[in-house]
């Protein structure tokens, strides 16, 4: 069930891994700024959309803003939600899946960016990848 959907998540987890691989020590702390996210806030972030998400696939759409951990523990913590939404995508749906694209995937993608951004910042950008001919398959978180 929903195998676009199902793709996008495992292209999303591909970028996500992509853009943290080897991240210098204290990049959790970047930020682009006064009043922008760090790394670390970006990532929490990022967790608490899936857990919203998983919220929708059980029509229930409730919105919980976590206290951000360290870096490592958001970045785990955000595989596993984003693991268990892909999971939950193989069950009947509570709400369309269009809406699950536009509001939390889409805007995890969006979040993804952001982090490349924030690794030039701290002298550490993430190198070329040619995404078309990436091997990602849905389920592959």
């Amino acid at each position: 069930m929903n195998p676009f959907l199902r793709h996008t998540v495992a292209a999303l987890a591909f970028r996500f891994r992509k853009a943290v691989k080897d991240a210098p020590p204290g990049f959790g702390d970047v930020s682009a700024g006064a009043g922008a996210r760090t790394a670390t806030q970006t990532v929490a972030h990022m967790g608490d959309l899936f857990d919203w998400a998983l919220s929708h696939c059980d029509g229930a759409g409730t919105w919980h803003e976590a206290v951000p951990q360290g870096w490592d523990a958001e970045c785990a913590r955000f595989l596993a939600t984003l693991e268990a939404f892909d999971k939950r995508l193989q069950s009947p749906l509570q709400c369309e899946p269009e809406r699950l694209f536009q509001g939390p995937v889409a805007d995890a993608l969006t979040h993804v960016g952001q982090l490349g951004t924030l690794r030039r910042l701290a002298e550490s950008p993430v190198g070329p990848k040619n995404y078309f001919k990436a091997d990602i398959a849905a389920g592959t978180i």
